[in-house]
């Protein structure tokens, strides 16, 4: 994945490791990346453990210090709090403006055909069905948009992200539910990673924790809930811009003579293309644009409101009541139960409040919903209501009807350009959760672009944006009616609060760690109104219904065969890598010949030489003499901080000079990276490690000579990690610059240690080492990068066979490219081709 503007992250880390203490670096010797060992702060209590473990315990027995990741994480919390936008008072108030115009729009819009739908179920014989209607309307609003997202689904964001996959990223920090088995400790050490764990007497929490990494259908079935969540959000995007537009358009039928289906339909596909063709511009662009013709909008619906419930009906106040609920459904029965179906649209858009979230800020959007959008909507709705008390028969027409005399053109042309603002909520929200689903392994690689520099969630994906276009202009051509897409939309809507309401639900009895009974009321209470609405809207598959369905089926397709693929060919990669043996066995030089230069081969593997390497070392004449394996993985938290961006390691001995490099991303960082920058990077941080390595073992040295623990480099298992080197753990921040200026150490750190233990004289091997690496950076860098082909194994199952050598084999074809994804130069590319059998 590509991702355009925003900065360059790898320039900032540069000017951080150049420019600042060697504590800001996050380089260590990556020893503790491994995913079969215990966290570091558990060996100083294993008697068994042998070589750096006893060295450690006798380094942190007297004083007891804290170990350096946690120093790294307390230094930096200041700058990478959980809620890293929240803002002051006037910026807050800007981005409840821009809300307005991006995340608001679908539900300010929904005045224009709730009524006119729920009337076409239930016809108007009393004031029983006003009423009930209107009370059901208000009821709707306030107990799910206001009482649910606003007060709870927000508070449940992932460091200021919203949506499905980031209450996904949540649950997978807590428990390891991730199909793709590349989770480290080292993971766990990050600030933003960290989660508030358990206290002991909440058993259930571990209990449920237990039973998702346990068992593997209930980790595939969270996954397929999650993916069946993003999918439907996709639907809305299409839905919504198709039912906003032909909605407010369709209003100039009762107006202009001749104006018939042909003209709305052909209007409708204008004002849609012109609306995604502006995508471009950026989110913030499109929010301040629209967000003044939103307000005015919203004023509107106040206005007429207010105007239409003095004028015709006052007593519509007694809606309040919601007694009128149950009056409405014991006078209409079956018929009240249909017009549910019309009901949910005044909901419409309630997602995007949690899934724009990474666009703006949990107060803005809690400031705009709460004094401007929840108040007019009200105002609107008892207004139109007002309305029908006297003119019974206006439910066709009913939100332009009620419009006093002579502000009909002014009101639809704001109206025309709310529709069309009411799109830019859900095609926002598509965006977000691509991106988020694409970082998470769940989506095709497709190119980002970053439209803010200052905020990192406004984003435009030109692929989906094209596509949601295609496809609407498709629907609005077809049904050619509101009231058939009306019938999908609330599928669609319905279909994602479901899906939020079970994962909040995981996130309650797993991390907010709140009482078990306030945990279930949530799920018991909105679960049992969503499930409700959705029996109604089900009844209407046939008329229109089974459009989101077929949308959501056809991703969640695409979603879960790039997820089952990219787990496979992982796994045959982790099955594959070479042993430590072999790599032994061909010495030094790799069995071939070594020449002067930087090879760095780009693999997934956090851990192990993969065998694509084998396939360079069988198909070149000669290997660089420095090899560095660069993975660059993604982990479940949004942002990963620059100081804690790196792992570096060495594998096999020393005389090899072979290195791991791990780059951790979260799924909504920024990676806009100059080749020449990372290179300086990557050489000026191999430096910083080289000196730490050799400061560590001379240390070791010298503690051995003091007859403190015997020390034996302990070999490692060729089946779990490949490094024949296990030094101690990266000393805090003041050890590592104190050993690189050549100055003693001081402080607590090492006030357990007499002064004869420090290493004093420079390694001649260091110097060896630094002058080897100093001449293959002369000599230049070769990207090394592996062409594979999947391929399913001949014993598999047909589905399988079709899944992975038609379906993942077309993604991967068509999705972006390795070079355009990696950003690296083509004039120094390598690739050799390899199949993997899975």
């Amino acid at each position: 994945m590509e991702d355009e503007g925003g900065g360059g992250g790898i320039e900032e880390t540069n000017s951080r490791l150049m420019g600042s203490s060697g504590g800001e670096s996050r380089w260590v010797d990556g020893s503790e990346m491994d995913s079969d060992s215990p966290p570091w702060s558990l060996f100083g209590d294993d008697e068994g453990r042998e070589g750096y473990g006893s060295i450690r315990r006798r380094l942190v027995k007297k004083p007891k210090r804290a170990d350096s990741f946690d120093v790294e994480a307390m230094e930096i919390a200041g700058s990478h709090a959980h809620d890293s936008k929240d803002l002051s008072v006037w910026p807050t108030l800007a981005l409840a403006f821009q809300t307005l115009g991006v995340v608001y729009g679908d539900m300010g819009t929904s005045p224009l055909y709730v009524f006119s739908d729920v009337f076409s179920k239930v016809p108007i014989e009393s004031e029983v069905d006003v009423l009930g209607a209107l009370s059901l309307v208000m009821y709707t609003i306030a107990l799910l948009p206001f009482a649910k997202y606003v007060f709870i689904v927000l508070k449940a964001n992932d460091n200021g992200e919203g949506g499905t996959f980031a209450l996904y990223s949540l649950i997978c920090r807590y428990a390891k539910v991730n199909m793709l088995p590349n989770r480290q400790v080292a993971d766990e050490q990050i600030s933003s990673f960290r989660l508030k764990l358990p206290t002991p007497e909440l058993e259930r929490a571990l209990n449920i924790k237990d039973s998702l990494e346990r068992r593997s259908s209930l980790r595939t079935l969270l996954l397929l809930l999650v993916l069946m969540g993003t999918s439907m959000i996709i639907g809305d995007g299409i839905l919504t811009p198709a039912m906003s537009v032909m909605s407010a358009v369709s209003g100039l039928q009762g107006e202009i003579r001749g104006f018939g289906t042909n003209a709305v339909v052909l209007v409708s596909v204008i004002i849609l293309v012109a609306l995604f063709s502006i995508q471009q511009f950026g989110t913030s662009k499109v929010g301040f644009t629209f967000a003044p013709a939103l307000a005015l909008w919203f004023f509107c619906l106040g206005s007429i409101g207010i105007y239409n419930i003095y004028k015709y009906d006052i007593t519509v106040l007694r809606a309040f009541n919601p007694a009128y609920v149950y009056l409405f459904f014991k006078k209409n029965s079956t018929q009240a139960w249909s017009a549910l179906g019309g009901c949910v649209l005044c909901i419409t858009g309630a997602e995007a409040m949690f899934a724009d979230l990474g666009h703006f800020s949990v107060r803005a959007i809690q400031i705009a919903f709460t004094c401007v959008v929840f108040p007019c909507l009200l105002l609107a709705y008892m207004g139109q209501a007002a309305y029908l008390m006297k003119h019974p028969h206006s439910t066709g027409r009913i939100f332009y009807d009620c419009v006093p005399d002579g502000l009909f053109w002014p009101v639809f042309v704001i109206a025309t350009l709310a529709a069309m603002i009411a799109s830019q909520a859900m095609i926002s929200a598509t965006f977000s959760c691509i991106k988020q689903s694409m970082a998470l392994g769940c989506f095709p690689r497709l190119k980002i672009i970053h439209t803010s520099r200052k905020l990192m969630g406004q984003i435009y994906i030109p692929v989906i944006n094209w596509f949601l276009m295609i496809m609407c202009v498709v629907v609005v051509a077809s049904f050619r009616s509101t009231t058939d897409i009306a019938n999908a939309y609330g599928i669609a809507e319905v279909g994602v609060m479901i899906v939020s309401t079970t994962l909040v639900t995981l996130v309650m009895l797993l991390i907010w760690q709140i009482n078990l009974f306030l945990a279930l009321c949530f799920p018991l209470v909105f679960g049992t109104v969503e499930l409700i609405y959705l029996s109604a809207v089900l009844t209407k598959i046939k008329d229109g219904g089974w459009l989101p369905l077929v949308f959501a089926s056809c991703f969640l397709c695409v979603m879960y065969i790039w997820n089952y693929g990219s787990v496979l060919k992982y796994q045959s990669e982790v099955r594959e890598k070479i042993s430590m043996d072999l790599m032994l066995d061909l010495g030094s030089s790799l069995g071939t010949v070594r020449v002067p230069g930087i090879g760095l081969l780009y693999n997934e593997l956090v851990q192990g030489v993969p065998s694509i390497f084998g396939q360079f070392l069988l198909s070149l004449p000669a290997i660089h003499s420095t090899v560095v394996f660069v993975c660059i993985k993604y982990v479940p938290i949004p942002v990963v901080p620059q100081e804690e961006r790196f792992l570096f390691r060495r594998v096999c001995p020393r005389d090899y000079h072979m290195f791991r490099c791990v780059a951790r991303y979260g799924y909504t960082d920024v990676r806009k990276e100059d080749h020449h920058s990372f290179e300086q990077l990557l050489v000026e941080s191999l430096e910083k490690f080289l000196r730490r390595e050799s400061q560590d073992l001379a240390l070791e040295s010298n503690l051995n000579e003091l007859d403190f623990d015997s020390v034996s480099v302990r070999s490692r298992d060729s089946d779990t990690a490949e490094d024949d080197l296990r030094i101690p753990l990266m000393w805090d921040q003041r050890l590592g610059e104190a050993g690189e200026a050549g100055t003693s150490l001081s402080g607590e750190t090492t006030s357990g240690l007499p002064s004869s233990v420090m290493p004093s004289d420079e390694d001649p091997s260091l110097e060896y080492e630094l002058s080897a690496l100093k001449e293959a950076m002369n000599s230049g860098f070769t990207y090394l990068l592996g062409h594979g082909d999947v391929r399913a194994k001949k014993n598999s199952w047909f589905i399988k066979k079709l899944a992975i050598n038609y379906f993942y084999a077309f993604l991967r074809r068509n999705c972006r490219a390795g070079t355009a994804n990696l950003r690296v130069p083509h004039m120094n590319i390598m690739q050799v081709g390899m199949t993997y059998m899975v």
